[in-house]
Formats: structure tokens, sequence, C-alpha cells
């Protein structure tokens, strides 16, 4: 899994209880998948929280190659009618 240094350094480090085993899974295979004005590509899928055992969303974001992550989070706005 390709990251950037932000992520490696500050997101991981933010957010140990990210559930990274499933991140080529979203990747290869997103919920929903959409363009940045920058270049940027997000991704959405379904996740369990291991934290608490929930399902949440998560969305992570790329650079401009698709493969390449620079940040993830729970997306607590998601909606599923957005497009």
């Amino acid at each position: 899994m390709k990251v950037t240094g932000y992520f490696a350094e500050q997101v991981l480090r933010k957010r140990p209880y990210l559930p990274t085993d499933s991140f080529a899974t979203i990747l290869a295979t997103p919920s929903r998948r959409s363009v940045q004005s920058d270049g940027r590509v997000r991704f959405w899928g379904p996740v369990i929280d291991p934290r608490d055992g929930q399902q949440r969303i998560l969305r992570i974001v790329t650079l401009e190659d698709g493969e390449t992550i620079h940040n993830a989070f729970f997306d607590r706005g998601y909606r599923k009618d957005r497009s």
C-alpha cells in the first residue's frame, strides 16, 4: 500500500484505530467514488469500527493516481443518496 508522508506520520498517529486491512477492498470496490477539484480521488466504503463493532463508512482520499493514500477517516456526513 502506497501512502504519503502526511498519512504515515500524521493520520495513522491520530487515528490508530483505522482498519487499514480494509483499505485495499474499498479502493477496489468502493460504494462511491468521486474526484475532487484538485484531482485527488475520494473513495467510500463500509467497514466495522474496531472501537465499538459498529458498521461505519470510511472515506479514503488518494492522490491523483488513485492509489497513494493521503487521508482516511470515518465519514459521519455520508449520505447514500448523494452522487
